[in-house]
């Protein structure tokens, strides 16, 4: 699902930094607490920076096709890779203008999650975290204002696979994960890759986790000059719906 090789990474890294160790110094929560309502954040900034650019190409396309006034459809959307929004869960909402904000961002993004398991219930139903309410206001703000700042605005590639990777590799060091959970760093499952080489066919991953295993698939097919969507079918298996591990 790239768009290009992304920029300078240097600046979002030290955003990223600076939003974890906010979290770490001003909330009263455990990282085993927040992290998951962290990467709620973090995909839907995702969703809505995949929305975003799928209706600009789609109105590019309808203006081509003389047809400015046809209304996209979902299908167009998923045609691009992304997933249909509806207002509550689009990024440009959930971070109102300063003059008009929110009285309570904590109940924005349940809503949004929920407009998201609407649209989607046979993928997402029960699924997205929703305990935001956790979060003192005031580090919720701040995490959101992180995540808005021009270097994610005017981002391209892959950058927001590479956020998810940082935020989960921080919290695999700070030991979030229990019960037998275990994060493999991108590097070794890309070196796996390598070796087996899933060009065609099936991929089936028994713990597919945070779907690292999946990702770098995709990477390597892309890398060969070829459309990941036409070449291999991803099927995997995971303990938790909302998997944030890779084991």
């Amino acid at each position: 699902m790239t768009d290009g090789q992304p920029g300078d990474f240097s600046q979002i890294e030290r955003d990223l930094w600076e939003a974890a160790d906010n979290l770490r110094a001003n909330s009263k929560l455990a990282s085993s607490e927040y992290f998951m309502p962290v990467l709620g954040i973090i995909f839907l900034r995702h969703a809505s920076y995949r929305f975003d650019r799928a209706l600009a190409a789609i109105a590019s396309d309808l203006a081509k096709d003389a047809m400015p006034d046809l209304i996209p459809t979902k299908a167009d959307f998923l045609s691009r890779r992304a997933l249909w929004l509806a207002d509550k869960a689009r990024w440009s909402y959930i971070v109102s203008p300063p003059d008009k904000p929110h009285d309570n961002v904590a109940v924005v993004l349940v809503e949004a999650m929920k407009a998201l398991e609407s649209e989607y219930p046979e993928l997402l139903k029960d699924v997205l975290p929703k305990d935001y309410g956790i979060i003192e206001p005031s580090v919720l703000d701040d995490l959101l204002r992180i995540f808005n700042r021009e270097a994610l605005n005017s981002a391209s590639g892959d950058v927001f696979g590479k956020i998810y990777e940082y935020f989960l590799m921080n919290f695999a060091n700070q030991k979030a994960y229990d019960d037998g959970e275990f994060f493999t760093p991108p590097s070794l499952v890309q070196t796996v890759v390598n070796v087996i080489e899933p060009d065609h066919g099936y991929v089936f991953d028994l713990a597919c986790g945070s779907a690292g295993m999946f990702v770098q698939t995709s990477h390597f097919i892309e890398g060969q000059g070829q459309d990941t969507a036409k070449k291999v079918v991803f099927r995997g298996q995971e303990k938790r719906l909302f998997a944030l591990s890779c084991g």
